[in-house]
């Protein structure tokens, strides 16, 4: 015992039985494991995710292979995972109810962040046959607007330059296939778990593309020895807080810094297209399916299109996560009306699946006040999300000469937030988004002219089509909307938006 009381130790493989009964464990010997699988990108949604189904399925006996984490990219793993044989608690939190649950499934972890080798030693290996990836939308190295590899990206320009010295992931990719394909030989699985649509085709192209520029005949032979099947994956997942690495300390009486929290709700379906052995996910409730987009496309305009909406009108109203905005009568009226009056009429039958009860199920989801999923946290990289959720949409009923009046105030609220962070406008937060500098400067130069800001902002291509940029009608909604949005009272404006005779059901 220490002068200030009993010492807490930190969550390990020695500790594991000395954990208290109210915390489920690895039902599994991890010692007997394989390193079976490597995921890039070692973050909350991972650690909630896809590593907890593997933990289903080694705790059912249904394979024997691991997952050995990379990231390459910060942060880093050594003082966290490392330290922790790769263990880690995932609460499961609901309003007022929690679980406590630690994953074995990452049975060692690797830091490449300064030099692409640590982790393409692991990539190239024989032992590996999936390779997982979350590395957010930005990771691809593309252009939004059209999904191809975007080849004035800085760490692309230095790929092209030093192949074998990779900073990009799709770099790293492609040198891990020249690695393999010059060694062993042996096929690999490349399985995106973003939440970008058509995940698995945009990995395929943006590595392709690098493939081509390489000699030996790289680009034939990852077509017959790789695949990059589409997935679509489901869980709320916010960043975790001291407070969440508090709770875990106090009760249950260890120390973790690498806890996740995440909600009950969980989806995965993966795109039956493998070239290699992959663990059979589908035994402990992911969903094997010939096509991935109409799941995708539900989930992505329904509820990521409603966090979206919600992350820009909340932050203008003055509150700070998601379920305070679903808590708030007009946020949650607004996005339950933009849902079913103009995004509902915009999506694909999908199997199974009621659209109108996934819509409420999807509210129901955002209203859960144990999940703090901070409004900025969600804005994050909002300029590689919006073409999927909103963009895609308002081009959807504008086609069909249908109105986008909801639609177009969340896009606004995009606008305003990037604009908003700019010099002219008072620097009111930092926005963590690529395209932050670049709105910036248009705000900069432009001032107080919404017609001008949206005009100058609907320009940028790999973002906006032209088909929406040169519309008239919705550039003159937006700079409506952007105006009362930066305006002196946000929440007035967006009530008056719902008062009106065009968006009255």
């Amino acid at each position: 015992m220490s002068m200030n009381g009993p010492v807490v130790e930190t969550l390990c493989e020695r500790l594991l039985p000395a954990l208290p009964e109210t915390v489920r464990r690895p039902a599994y010997a991890r010692s007997g494991l394989k390193h079976g699988i490597a995921h890039i990108g070692v973050g909350a949604f991972h650690r909630c995710h896809q590593a907890e189904y593997t933990d289903d399925l080694l705790a059912g006996g249904f394979d024997d292979r691991g997952i050995v984490g990379i990231n390459v990219r910060e942060p880093r793993l050594d003082g966290t995972l490392g330290r922790q044989d790769g263990l880690y608690t995932r609460l499961c939190r609901e309003d007022d109810d929690v679980e406590a649950r630690v994953i074995g499934s990452i049975l060692s972890v690797v830091d490449s962040q300064q030099d692409a080798g640590p982790a393409l030693s692991v990539l190239a290996s024989p032992d590996i046959d999936v390779v997982t990836l979350t590395i957010t939308e930005k990771g691809y190295c593309h252009r939004p607007a059209s999904g191809e590899l975007d080849p004035g990206h800085p760490d692309i320009v230095h790929d092209l330059a030093n192949p074998e010295r990779p900073r990009s992931v799709p770099g790293i990719l492609a040198r891990m296939l020249e690695m393999r394909m010059q060694s062993h030989g042996r096929p690999v699985t490349i399985l995106s778990c973003d939440n970008i649509p058509a995940n698995g085709v945009l990995l395929g192209n943006v590595v392709r593309a690098l493939a081509e520029r390489r000699p030996a005949g790289l680009a034939g032979w990852l077509e017959s020895h790789a695949a990059f099947p589409s997935a679509m994956v489901d869980r709320i997942a916010p960043a975790t807080t001291g407070a969440d690495l508090d709770f875990v300390e106090k009760n249950f009486g260890y120390r973790d810094r690498a806890a996740v929290v995440g909600e009950p709700f969980r989806q995965w379906v993966i795109e039956n297209r493998f070239a290699s052995s992959v663990p059979a996910w589908e035994r402990v409730g992911g969903t094997f399916v010939g096509a991935v987009e109409p799941y995708e496309h539900l989930k992505m305009r329904v509820l990521n299109g409603a966090q979206t909406s919600l992350c820009y009108l909340g932050v203008f109203t003055g509150l700070e996560y998601t379920c305070d905005d679903m808590a708030d009568p007009l946020l949650a009226g607004f996005v339950r009306r933009m849902l079913l009056e103009e995004t509902l009429p915009t999506l694909r039958p999908v199997p199974g699946i009621v659209v109108e009860d996934y819509v409420e199920q999807s509210l129901k989801r955002l209203r859960n006040r144990a999940i703090r999923h901070r409004n900025h946290q969600i804005a994050t990289d909002g300029s590689q999300k919006i073409v999927q959720r909103l963009v895609n949409p308002i081009r959807d009923r504008l086609r069909e000469n249908r109105g986008v009046p909801l639609l177009a105030t969340a896009l606004a609220g995009w606008m305003a937030y990037l604009v908003a962070a700019s010099s002219r406008f008072g620097k009111r937060w930092q926005a963590d988004d690529p395209y932050a500098g670049t709105v910036a400067a248009i705000a900069d130069r432009i001032g107080d002219d919404p017609p001008a800001l949206v005009g100058a902002i609907l320009s940028l291509d790999s973002i906006f089509p032209e088909e929406l940029s040169g519309n008239e009608r919705l550039r003159a909604l937006l700079a409506q909307r952007l105006a009362g949005l930066l305006g002196p009272d946000p929440r007035g404006f967006i009530r008056r938006i719902l008062d009106e005779d065009h968006v009255r059901s």
